[in-house]
């Protein structure tokens, strides 16, 4: 099956189907997961989901890996992932949230060991919390709901945002606890590279260059490379692009910088070099980008 045959879950299509408390199409909340109407067929998502086990079991596949969850266990599917195969038992109960990749970089763009914390999330996508995080959990999650249902609120998004993010921080605690537990049960391949994403959010700005990584993790490009594609299927590239790609959105969308100046930011040769890189990665030129 290729990409083309895969229908997006996106929240614009989730809202058509299941209405519920939403901010525009950045973030809708699903107080009850057994209620939503799940596709037979699998799906690729085109945004972040966070969901947390209340009661029951659910068999579901990630990019053709299998996952249960239990009780007290909250799961992550990542923007780009393949979910299919979904069995709930008759007493299954779950409460979550989508959100859009372009919120979640908002949130999380000055703060970046969150965002690697979520990508080792998205390679261990199911975590079990402890009866105070469950707790936590589902307050952040009532929270939410009162602040986006709250329309006459001038500040709502700003008061949503804030809160997520939050939550977004205490989340991430849960998952570097978990990651800090098994760091050293980590294959060696795993190991490097969640240190070459670590390596890349410092450097990305100013260093693009493969070699450059291979040398500071001390390592040929090669088996860089190789490593990985392994454990990513992505390339190094690919994740570089995405970074820069990622930044130069945030850039253009929240600051009012000129386009010259977050060249120079971004440490590009030229304003029309990043003009063409953005283009190519894009489908629009930075200008195009800033008005739409």
């Amino acid at each position: 099956m290729t990409d083309k045959l895969l229908e997006p879950i996106t929240i614009e299509l989730v809202k058509e189907k299941h209405p519920g408390s939403s901010l525009d199409n950045d973030m809708l909340l699903i107080p009850e997961i057994a209620g939503l109407p799940f596709p037979t067929e699998a799906r690729r998502m085109q945004c972040i989901f966070v969901a947390l086990c209340l009661r029951g079991r659910a068999n579901y596949s990630v990019d053709t890996a299998q996952h249960v969850i239990s009780p007290n266990d909250v799961i992550l599917i990542s923007h780009g992932q393949v979910l299919s195969d979904y069995m709930f038992s008759p007493d299954f109960s779950g409460m979550g949230f989508l959100i859009s990749p372009g919120f979640f970089s908002e949130i999380v763009k000055d703060v970046h060991e969150i965002s690697t914390l979520f990508l080792f999330a998205r390679y261990h996508p199911i975590s079990q919390l402890r009866p105070d995080e469950m707790a936590t959990f589902k307050e952040y999650f009532f929270m939410l709901k009162a602040k986006i249902d709250d329309y006459d609120h001038h500040f709502r998004r700003d008061v949503v945002r804030s809160v997520i993010t939050t939550m977004i921080y205490d989340l991430g605690n849960t998952i570097y606890r978990i990651q800090h537990a098994d760091y050293r049960k980590q294959p060696r391949s795993e190991k490097i590279f969640y240190d070459f994403i670590k390596l890349l959010e410092l450097n990305f700005r100013h260093e693009r260059r493969v070699g450059w990584y291979a040398l500071q993790l001390g390592l040929t490009p090669k088996y860089l490379s190789e490593t990985i594609k392994q454990v990513s299927q992505r390339t190094p590239n690919e994740w570089i692009d995405n970074y820069v790609v990622m930044e130069l959105r945030v850039l253009l969308k929240n600051s009012t910088n000129s386009i010259k100046q977050i060249a120079d930011e971004m440490h590009f040769p030229n304003q029309s070099f990043l003009g063409k890189y953005f283009k190519e990665h894009v489908g629009q030129s930075p200008t195009e980008y800033r008005r739409s």
